[in-house]
C-alpha cells in the first residue's frame, strides 16, 4: 500500500458518507445559548440594581435632613417593624406667585404588617379649629410656622424650615389624633420631573381646562378626555381652579380628588415594568427636589419595606366639607371616618 493511500476511507465506505466527529444534540445548543442570555440578562439586572442602589443612597443623603448621628431608631420602632404616620406637603416654589403656602396636604400613615397606607387630603381653605392655634387656612400654616421660626426665634432658614415641618406635624398629629413622625416636603418643579421620569402619566381630565395668569406664568389649557400627560400637564390637572371666562369651575374638593388620582397613577406606574426601568430618573427628580426629617437609615428602611406597593394597598380619603368664604368647613361625619381610618391602619 502505497504512502497516500493511507488517507483513504476503508474499503466499501463512501467518503461522503464517512463517519465524522459527534456534534452535540441541538437541543443541548439551543439550552447552552439560552443559558448563556440568562445569565447576561442577571448580571445586566444586577449592574442596574447597583447602580439604583448608588443613585438611591445619594438621593437620601440629599432628602434626609436628619443624619443618622442625630438619632438612632431602635429596631422595634422603625418604619419596616411599626406603623409611622406622616405629614406630606407640596409647595408651590415658581419664582413668580410660589411661596411658602402648601397647595398640597396629606396626613398619610403605613403600616408594615399589611403593607398598606391610608392617605388624607386636606383642602388647602379648610379652617382646622383647634385650640391653641390662630384661625386661618390650612394651607397658610407651614408658612406661618416658619415665618415665626424666623422671626420670633431668629433661626437661620434651614432650622426654620425644620421648626415648621415639626409644628406642622405637631398641629395635624392632635387634630386627626394619631401620631405623626415624620414630615416630608416637595416642590412643583419635583412633581413635574417624577411625572417626566415616569413618561407621563394617563388621566381623565374631567372638564375643559383652560386659565392665563401673566403674573405667574400660568397657562392651563386641557381637553376633556383620557389622556396621557407629561409632568407640566399633570400639574396643571391637579391646580386648576376656575376658567378666566367664569365658566367651569373646580373646587377644592374636585382638586383634592385628582391629587388622589394622579398620586395613584403614579404609584402604579413606578411598579410597572416601563416605570422601574425609569427609576433611576425618578430617583434624581426626588433627590434634588424633595426633604423629610427621617434620618437616612430609616428612609431606606421605608423605601425597602414599601417598594412594591401599589394604588390597591392605600385607602386615599379626600376630606369634604362646605365652602363658606373664605373658609372650607369640613364635614364632620366625614371627619370623624378620616380619624377612624388614621387611628385603624396605626393599631393593624
Amino acid at each position: 500500500m502505497t504512502q497516500g493511500s493511507a488517507a483513504l476511507p476503508p474499503r466499501g465506505v463512501n467518503a461522503k458518507t464517512a463517519p465524522r466527529s459527534p456534534k452535540p444534540p441541538k437541543k443541548r445548543r439551543v439550552l447552552k445559548v439560552v443559558l448563556l442570555l440568562l445569565l447576561a440578562v442577571i448580571l445586566l439586572i444586577a449592574a442596574y440594581v447597583g447602580f439604583l442602589a448608588t443613585k438611591a443612597n445619594k438621593a437620601i443623603n440629599d432628602i434626609g435632613t436628619v443624619s443618622n448621628n442625630e438619632v438612632q431608631i431602635p429596631v422595634a420602632e422603625s418604619v419596616k417593624k411599626k406603623a409611622v404616620g406622616m405629614v406630606l406637603l407640596g409647595l408651590d416654589t415658581r419664582a413668580k406667585g410660589g411661596g411658602m403656602n402648601t397647595d398640597v396636604m396629606m396626613v398619610a400613615v403605613f403600616n408594615p404588617n399589611s403593607k398598606s397606607a391610608t392617605v388624607i387630603s386636606i383642602p388647602r381653605d379648610t379652617l382646622l379649629e383647634l385650640e391653641g392655634y390662630g384661625e386661618r387656612k390650612a394651607n397658610a400654616n407651614y408658612a406661618t410656622f416658619f415665618s415665626q421660626a424666623r422671626s420670633d426665634k431668629g433661626m437661620d432658614k434651614e432650622a426654620a424650615e425644620a421648626d415648621a415641618k415639626r409644628a406642622i406635624r405637631d398641629m395635624l398629629g392632635k387634630y386627626f389624633g394619631v401620631d405623626l413622625k415624620y414630615t416630608a416636603v416637595v416642590n412643583f418643579k419635583g412633581f413635574e420631573d417624577v411625572v417626566d421620569a415616569l413618561g407621563g402619566i394617563e388621566v381623565n381630565v374631567d372638564m375643559d381646562m383652560k386659565y392665563v395668569d401673566n403674573y405667574d406664568g400660568t397657562n392651563i389649557n386641557l381637553k376633556k378626555g383620557l389622556q396621557t400627560l407629561d409632568g407640566d400637564k399633570t400639574l396643571d390637572f391637579v391646580r386648576y381652579r376656575k376658567s378666566n371666562d367664569g365658566k367651569n369651575m373646580s373646587s377644592d374638593f374636585d382638586r383634592n380628588q385628582r391629587e388622589s388620582e394622579v398620586v395613584a397613577k403614579i404609584v402604579d406606574k413606578m411598579k410597572s415594568l416601563g416605570g422601574i426601568a425609569k427609576m433611576g430618573n425618578v430617583i434624581d427628580a426626588v433627590g434634588d427636589n424633595m426633604s423629610i426629617d427621617m434620618p437616612p437609615k430609616e428612609i431606606q428602611n421605608l423605601m425597602k419595606t414599601y417598594f412594591g406597593i401599589s394604588s390597591s394597598d392605600i385607602q386615599f380619603i379626600p376630606l369634604e366639607g362646605t365652602w363658606k368664604s373664605p373658609y372650607v368647613y369640613l364635614d364632620e361625619t366625614k371627619l370623624s371616618e378620616a380619624r377612624a381610618a388614621l387611628q385603624a391602619k396605626m393599631a393593624e
